[in-house]
């Protein structure tokens, strides 16, 4: 998302593009392949601007999830996460290792033909779902 896109969607909220909205945005994009906890978040904003506070993050993350910028992930850790939002797409698929807790993104719809089928047959329209599977990555596999 560029700024003025960014701007502008704010805009419509009725809310203004501050310099820690801006911070917040552009960690978020520079960590795009992360799936980030608030707290970590936090961390890293507060990097650039120390003296941006936690709840500041807490309200940003809030907003930008209503706006739809960001989607709240869980993934039975006891907290959420966050990622870019893929509106335009259905949503991926993760991975996670159940014992080191990495997550990994699966690119591809795998449900493409389920998704399908139950289209035919209920009449319902699938519009996104989120699939998530547990088992070990490579690393920990050799360790088992």
């Amino acid at each position: 998302m560029n700024a003025a896109t960014f701007k502008e969607r704010l805009k419509e909220k009725g809310c203004k593009l501050t310099t820690q909205r801006r911070g917040i945005l552009d960690v978020l994009i520079e960590n795009c392949d992360k799936h980030l906890s608030t707290e970590e978040l936090y961390a890293l904003v507060k990097e650039r601007y120390p003296e941006i506070g936690l709840a500041t993050v807490y309200r940003t993350v809030q907003l930008f999830e209503e706006m739809g910028i960001i989607d709240k992930l869980y993934f039975d850790e006891g907290c959420s996460r966050y990622e870019l939002s893929h509106q335009e797409e259905h949503h991926h698929h993760h991975l996670i290792c159940s014992k080191c807790n990495k997550v990994f993104e699966v690119e591809n719809d795998l449900l493409a033909e389920i998704e399908a089928h139950i289209q035919d047959k209920y009449r319902f329209k699938v519009t996104n779902h989120k699939v998530t599977f547990y088992g070990h990555c490579e690393a920990c596999s050799k360790n088992i």
